[in-house]
């Protein structure tokens, strides 16, 4: 695993944890104050819009990702591209690609934007 890689990990891993606990402000703390986050729906920036975001998802949706590239665009900037299945109680996976940008601030990684599209 390259170092990238266990950034995304470290980040996503959690980001996966608050998404399957229904916490959308769990969520929202893994992004920066100002994360471009667009979801299947508009677009929205800063934390507040990925809390209302996840609010409005149903309860027992899950996330399971792979990382399919990454690359460390600079000393503060990992890019990220995943594929995504969002699981739920009532209805088939939604088969997801994601993009992401994590930035780092001190020892902490951020989400600074989110893409999602539909395969």
């Amino acid at each position: 695993m390259t170092d990238t890689e266990v950034i995304l990990r470290g980040v996503l891993d959690q980001w996966k944890a608050g998404v399957d606990a229904h916490e959308p402000h769990r969520v929202a703390s893994h992004f920066t104050e100002d994360a471009i986050f667009q979801g299947l729906h508009p677009y929205s920036v800063g934390r507040q819009g990925v809390a209302d975001y996840y609010e409005s998802q149903p309860l027992g949706l899950s996330a399971a990702y792979r990382i399919l590239e990454s690359r460390r665009l600079s000393d503060d900037l990992v890019l990220g591209y995943l594929a995504v299945d969002f699981s739920f109680t009532d209805r088939p996976t939604l088969s997801v690609n994601l993009g992401v940008l994590l930035k780092r601030s001190g020892d902490d990684w951020q989400i600074g934007h989110y893409q999602v599209s539909r395969l």
